[in-house]
């Protein structure tokens, strides 16, 4: 038999998890590696069990749906998150995103859809409820007109792309420092490289570049 896809669960209500778990294990290409409803029990139970999709509510006790995704992202970590709400809003969509979500599915759907969502993400690609769907096509339109816009956004680093994000999150010099074990020294320097590659000048225009185009870079 082919490789199934490991797939973790995480939501805070019982009843709901367990409708998952029913649909999820009724399908040949899935092995349900766990579940939980605590957020904090979610980030050891996939760095142990290491599911190749974790599907995670938005509002967790301990941590959040969004801040598992986050930690992962940062970590390299190559299990692939789904985010589920009961909240159809592009800005919270667009922050899964950012933080390496692959599918973002509506509650109201996930029965019917998180088979097809699995699916996909398992395979790399995104999968958003067929209602939201537009917000994907519109934060890609999004991209394409900023990267014509401000070219110097290919010549980015990787190093700068991370620290570029960074400051879309509205974070200081000194936090991203903290978060990338680097000094702020070195931030400083990045910010600057940045700046020459975009055309930015002044020492607030970055900050307002990134946070203006949060969803685009």
């Amino acid at each position: 038999m082919s490789h199934r896809t490991k797939v973790l669960i995480v939501d805070d209500h019982p009843l709901f998890r367990g409708g998952l778990r029913h649909v999820i294990t009724g399908d040949a290409r899935f092995e349900l590696v766990g579940e939980t409803g605590d957020g904090e029990t979610a980030l050891q139970m996939i760095r142990e069990q290491k599911p190749d999709v974790a599907v995670l509510d938005v509002k967790l006790p301990g941590l959040t749906g969004l801040e598992i995704a986050r930690k992962l992202q940062f970590q390299h970590s190559a299990t692939r998150v789904i985010i589920l709400t009961m909240h159809k809003e592009e800005e919270l969509c667009n922050r899964a995103l950012d933080f390496g979500a692959k599918g973002f599915v509506l509650k109201e759907n996930a029965v019917e859809e998180i088979v097809k969502a699995i699916a996909a993400v398992a395979e790399g690609e995104h999968y958003l409820s067929s209602s939201i769907s537009g917000y994907l096509v519109r934060r890609r339109s999004r991209a394409e007109a900023l990267a014509a816009q401000k070219p110097g956004l290919d010549d980015l680093t990787k190093a700068e792309r991370r620290i570029l994000k960074l400051i879309a999150e509205n974070k200081t010099s000194r936090e991203i420092a903290a978060k990338l074990f680097i000094s702020p020294r070195t931030v400083e320097a990045h910010r600057a490289n940045i700046s020459a590659k975009l055309g930015l000048h002044g020492s607030h225009n970055l900050l307002r570049f990134a946070l203006e185009n949060r969803s685009a870079i």
